[in-house]
């Protein structure tokens, strides 16, 4: 537990907490909860994506929209378009004017709920009609060990247990049985619960292809696997999640050619950029519906790959 006095001389000693609610006009105080509000960057999202956090002992933000993130002092120097000593000197003249007594305030970094336990059930019909728009059966999602979950509990130290239900989840599983994700496809606002960190693809890998194509999700993966092309697939955690430089190392040194293939969006272009730029690849955007697997539900498999494969040729040519 942590205890900050609003005492400020320079802009280092102005807590992190108290840059965020002024800045960001948040309306409750930060006593070490996390929160997510609509990015101050990029006004016109429609989904929240800014997350305001605890690291250490102070507030950071990452915000998924733009792919800014840092501590208060970046924070502000991104919101004012200013250098670091700009900023020191903005927050130090709002600090003084806005604050008058000392205000003591307690941070205890919030816990995070995290899957104890879950419960599979039976195939049903409903998943059928679900995964077989996408092109993916039950051969492909016994291969990439998916299995249907009637529910899960979430667990938080001091906080009551949740209890989560519903006939469309999915538990994405190693192939030595460990659960590394769960997938809730009508779940908008939050479709993927993280358990374990996994290269989404890896297991699946039997080096006996000559191109890897790194795409957005598994997902994506399945569909792609149905297309019959010459190469092995692999997902990162997600799109704003980096494959780590190892194992890229590893890729290259055991295919001949690699390329991305993420979503066709904003945050897709950007993180295939990121890989263009760190690690040479070569990305292929698909200009059709938001994602691979999307594609194919809206305009067929056929006319996915007659979009895909040039694309896929000219990316993957050494």
């Amino acid at each position: 537990m942590i205890s900050t006095k609003l005492q400020a001389t320079t802009a280092n000693s102005i807590p992190s907490y108290w840059v965020f609610e002024h800045f960001c006009k948040l309306d409750t105080k930060l006593v070490g909860q996390n929160i997510k509000i609509k990015s101050p960057f990029n006004p016109a999202e429609n989904n929240p994506s800014f997350c305001i956090y605890v690291r250490g002992n102070k507030y950071c933000f990452k915000d998924f929209s733009t792919d800014n993130g840092g501590n208060h002092i970046e924070f502000v120097k991104l919101i004012y378009n200013c250098d670091a000593i700009q900023a020191a000197a903005i927050m130090l003249e709002e600090y003084n004017k806005t604050v008058g007594l000392d205000d003591e305030r307690f941070i205890e970094p919030e816990g995070r709920y995290e899957v104890t336990s879950y419960q599979e059930r039976k195939w049903t019909n409903l998943d059928a009609e679900y995964w077989t728009q996408f092109k993916i059966d039950s051969n492909t999602l016994n291969h990439y060990d998916v299995r249907p979950i009637e529910s899960y509990v979430m667990e938080k130290e001091n906080a009551p247990d949740v209890i989560m239900k519903s006939a469309y989840f999915y538990g994405y599983f190693r192939s030595s049985g460990e659960l590394y994700k769960i997938y809730q496809p009508k779940n908008k606002d939050n479709k993927f619960i993280k358990v374990n960190g996994y290269i989404q693809g890896t297991d699946q890998l039997k080096f006996d292809k000559p191109n890897l194509i790194i795409c957005s999700s598994l997902k994506d993966i399945m569909t792609l696997s149905k297309f019959g092309y010459n190469a092995e697939f692999v997902a990162p955690d997600s799109e704003n999640t980096m494959i780590p430089s190892g194992s890229i190392a590893m890729y290259k040194d055991r295919y001949k050619a690699i390329c991305t293939l993420f979503d066709y969006d904003e945050a897709g272009i950007r993180s295939a950029d990121k890989y263009k730029k760190l690690y040479g690849i070569n990305k292929v955007i698909l200009p059709m519906s938001k994602d691979l697997s999307d594609s194919v539900r809206d305009f067929g498999i056929q006319k996915v790959h007659e979009e895909l494969f040039p694309l896929l040729k000219e990316a993957l040519k050494k």
